[in-house]
């Protein structure tokens, strides 16, 4: 199994090689030129790319979404909560939960109306059952993980590696190191939905904001 990043404009997005090819989040607005320079380094071909997951449906992880999907060819996956975020470009942010989480979202509310994100249908909507990705050739499955916002998901693979999205952080200047988001709807749903990824096996913890870290320091803040 291969893991590439690929970074697309705020967020670190993944492909995840084994028998078959799938990606996670779709980036910011505007990044196709950049996904496919990236995918030409990284010498894979766009039509491997089976499937793309999006973990929530915020417009760093949306914005390049239909580009991706027209590039591929590939099928696309979300939440029911959320699809219509992506098919009517809808714009939504989550409230801060910490200090300068509150601050961060009020800098971001700014930012929104100069944003647009180019509407595309969402092929698989995604319900609150997990979802195996064996279909795809990859050894894993799909987990609904709520809490930063309703519709979020996340991906972990049988040997432990956790693709979350933005239920943890990992990169200035959103933290300064490793730990639970500065955004979320419903921290107390958020927290459950950690529990559920760390009773399930997760080792490894591959934030859409950050580098990977061990799954000890969400173990450690969930204790606090």
């Amino acid at each position: 199994m291969k893991i590439h990043t690929i970074c697309l404009g705020l967020d670190y997005c993944y492909l995840i090689q084994d028998v078959g090819t799938i990606m996670i989040d779709g980036g910011s607005p505007g990044k196709a030129k950049q996904f496919t320079r990236a995918l030409s380094k990284i010498g894979i071909k766009p039509g491997t790319i089976k499937l793309l997951i999006i973990t929530h449906g915020h417009f760093d992880h949306i914005g390049s979404a239909r580009d991706i999907k027209e590039i591929t060819g590939a099928k696309l996956a979300m939440h029911e909560l959320e699809k219509e975020w992506l098919e009517k470009s809808l714009k939504s942010l989550p409230p801060g939960v910490t200090q300068w989480g509150k601050i961060f979202h009020g800098v971001l509310k700014l930012f929104m109306p100069l944003i647009h994100i180019p509407a595309t249908t969402v092929d698989i909507v995604l319900g609150d059952e997990e979802r195996p990705l064996t279909e795809y050739g990859i050894r894993g499955e799909i987990v609904p993980t709520p809490g930063h916002s309703p519709g979020s998901v996340s991906i972990l693979l049988d040997s432990g590696e956790a693709f979350v999205g933005d239920l943890a952080m990992n990169k200035f200047p959103l933290r300064l190191n490793a730990g639970l988001p500065i955004f979320a709807e419903d921290l107390s749903i958020l927290k459950a939905s950690w529990r559920r990824l760390l009773d399930q096996g997760a080792k490894t913890i591959y934030p859409a904001h950050g580098d990977p870290f061990p799954a000890e320091v969400i173990h450690r803040a969930l204790q606090k």
